[in-house]
């Protein structure tokens, strides 16, 4: 079976780690993840400056090992990424911003790659929606 996965829930949220311990789940199961699709507050899990306690897993950390040995297609909404000041090379080179915080293997992308994704898969699963 393959699936779309949307979050939209921060790193330190559970609803984020319910999605990465989901997402491993398919995999282990022997199915496939056409796309991992962050969007709102899922955006700042791609966020290299995210930072967890010493007492806390670190879902961030955890979700970028997971998506480069998969190597799965991993696309952070770009509109909700520029709202929360999540940037790659080349967004913060075009708003003038003294940084990025958006690190490979995450990918800035549209809100037309979740649709492409849903279309492409037999499930899209989400997890921390309104």
């Amino acid at each position: 079976m393959k699936f779309a996965i949307a979050v939209f829930a921060p790193a330190h949220a559970p609803a984020s780690r319910r999605a990465l311990r989901f997402a491993q789940a398919v995999l282990a199961e022997g199915h496939e993840i056409v796309r991992l699709f962050f969007y709102q507050d899922g955006v700042h899990s791609a966020s290299a400056n995210v930072v967890f306690p010493q007492d806390e897993s670190d879902i961030a950390a955890q979700w970028h090992t997971f998506i480069q040995q998969a190597q799965l297609d991993a696309v952070v909404c770009i509109a909700a990424a520029l709202r929360r000041g999540v940037l790659d090379e080349q967004e913060a080179g075009r708003y003038g911003r003294p940084a990025a915080n958006l690190p490979e293997p995450w990918v800035l992308s549209g809100l037309g790659q979740l649709h492409e994704a849903a279309q492409a898969a037999d499930r899209l699963v989400s997890f921390g929606g309104v």
